[in-house]
C-alpha cells in the first residue's frame, strides 16, 4: 500500500523533551483518537511554515498519545516527518489523486496498541472507487482513508474513517452529498463494530452536511461526559478560533472526554486548525479476535 512508513530504528534516539504534563489521565480501557488538520507545507511567513512548526506538532502529539490519528493535508514529507520523530507510529494511505504526491487523508496509529486488520480508501464522487475521481463540482478529488483496527492488549476491534470535504461556501452541496456517500458506507459495516470518523468538514454544526452524518452517527462532543477546550477548531494561525470545522463523530462507542486542544507547545501553534480529541468507551459485547 503507498504511503506507509514506519520509523527506522536508528532514530530511536530522536525523541524530545519528556511531556509536560497536559494530557489527559486516560481510562486504561478507553480509547484515543484524534482529529488532525496539519496545514499543507504551503506557507511562507514565519510561524506558518511546516519547519517552524513541524515540532511543535510532535510535542503535541507525544503529550497527548493518542492511538490513532486521522490527519488531512497531510503531504509525503510531513507525513515522514511524524513518523520520524514520534517512536511507534506507522501511517498509511493513497493521496487524493490516487497516488503518493498530493494530499493524503493519513492515518497515524501507534503500532505498538494497534493493528491494521483492514484498510483501503474510496472518493466521494459518482464512482468513490475510481482512485483521483471528481464529479459534483468538486475542484479537487475529495476521498475516505479507512481502516479495521484491532487492539493489540484486548483484541477489541473498531472502523476509522477519515474524510476533508471541500471548503468554498458553495459546496455545502457538496459536502452534503459526500456525508451521505460515506453514511452509505457506514451502512454495510457490521453492527456489532464500533465506528469513529474524523475529518476537516468545512461545515459547522446545524448544517445540511451535519444532519446528514448525525442522523447515522453521534457528535463524540455533544456526547461527552466532559468537555475541554474551545469549541472553534479553525483559527487561521491566529490563535482565535472563528468556526468549527473538525469534528469527530462515533456510531457504537460511548464518549469519556472531548477537546479541543489549543496548546502552543514552544509558543508556536502547529496548525491553523485546532486539533481535536476523543476518548471513546468499546460496548462492553464489541466482537474482540484472538
Amino acid at each position: 500500500m503507498l504511503f506507509r512508513f514506519h520509523r527506522p530504528a536508528l532514530l530511536a534516539l530522536m525523541m524530545f523533551a519528556a511531556p509536560l504534563g497536559s494530557a489527559w489521565a486516560q481510562a486504561p480501557d478507553a480509547l484515543k483518537v484524534m482529529s488532525f488538520n496539519v496545514r499543507t507545507p504551503a506557507d511562507t511567513d514565519p510561524g506558518k511554515r511546516w519547519e517552524d512548526r513541524r515540532d511543535a506538532m510532535v510535542t503535541l502529539i507525544r503529550e497527548q498519545k493518542p492511538e490513532v490519528i486521522g490527519t488531512q493535508e497531510l503531504v509525503r514529507k510531513q507525513g515522514e516527518y511524524l513518523v520520524a520523530h514520534l517512536p511507534g507510529y506507522t501511517l498509511f494511505g493513497r493521496d487524493r489523486r490516487g497516488g503518493n504526491a498530493d494530499e493524503h487523508m493519513g492515518v497515524l496509529y501507534d503500532s505498538a496498541r494497534l493493528k491494521v486488520l483492514e484498510s483501503g480508501d474510496f472518493w466521494l464522487s459518482d464512482t468513490p472507487d475510481v482512485p483521483g475521481s471528481i464529479t459534483w463540482g468538486n475542484l479537487f478529488p475529495r476521498m475516505v482513508t479507512w481502516a479495521l483496527f484491532q487492539r493489540q492488549a484486548d483484541g477489541q476491534r473498531f472502523y476509522l474513517f477519515n474524510t476533508h470535504l471541500p471548503y468554498r461556501e458553495e459546496d455545502e452541496p457538496r459536502r452534503e452529498l459526500g456525508a451521505k456517500l460515506i453514511v452509505s458506507r457506514l451502512a454495510t459495516l457490521p453492527k456489532d463494530i464500533p465506528v469513529v470518523v474524523t475529518g476537516d468538514f468545512n461545515s459547522e454544526p446545524g448544517s445540511d452536511t451535519y444532519k446528514a452524518f448525525t442522523a447515522a452517527l453521534g457528535d463524540a462532543r455533544e456526547l461527552a461526559g466532559k468537555v475541554e477546550g474551545p469549541r472553534l477548531t479553525f483559527h487561521d494561525f491566529t490563535g482565535k478560533p472563528t468556526v468549527e470545522l473538525d469534528w469527530i463523530l462515533v456510531r457504537g462507542f460511548s464518549v469519556d472526554r472531548f477537546s479541543t486542544l489549543d496548546q502552543k507547545p514552544g509558543g508556536v501553534l502547529p496548525s491553523d486548525h485546532y486539533p481535536v480529541q476523543a476518548e471513546l468507551r468499546f460496548p462492553a459485547s464489541t466482537p474482540t479476535v484472538r
